[in-house]
């Protein structure tokens, strides 16, 4: 499976964006995931151009001097085990190089992931309500 990777969503649909949020109670609709995606910051994505769907992407917010959030890295199942996830990491943390604050958050398992590319545990504070549509005009 060659796959390509790509900061650019010209030509993504919401339909190139089924399959991911696995084991949300919630997941974002492929149409709110393109939404997501647009109003980031930067994105990097991974794209199989042979089955005409995105199979894996990062995300990062920021305020443009200062601070980045990555708030999301994803790999659909069929596409796990190939580092996709770490090239979108490497990728994003390029794009990162001159922000002095880089937060994610994670589950414990994960956090040995990310170490690996010079981040260190933190303690979080979050809020989560999945129940909520988001804010209005924000799609489903």
């Amino acid at each position: 499976m060659a796959v390509r990777y790509t900061e650019s969503l010209d030509g993504v649909t919401a339909d190139m964006l089924a399959g991911f949020f696995e084991g949300w109670l919630v997941p974002p609709s492929p149409q709110r995931h393109l939404r997501i995606l647009r109003g980031s910051t930067y994105v990097v994505l991974a794209v199989d151009d042979a089955q005409g769907r995105v199979v894996g992407f990062i995300n990062a917010i920021t305020d443009a001097c200062n601070s980045a959030f990555i708030p999301l890295l994803e790999v659909l199942p069929a596409y796990r085990r190939q580092s996709i996830a770490r090239e979108l990491v490497a990728r994003m943390l390029q794009k990162l190089a001159d922000y002095p604050c880089i937060d994610l958050t994670c589950d414990t398992a994960l956090q040995g992931f990310y170490e690996k590319f010079g981040m260190r545990r933190a303690t979080a504070m979050i809020v989560r309500e999945y129940s909520r549509p988001g804010p209005r005009g924000a799609g489903s």
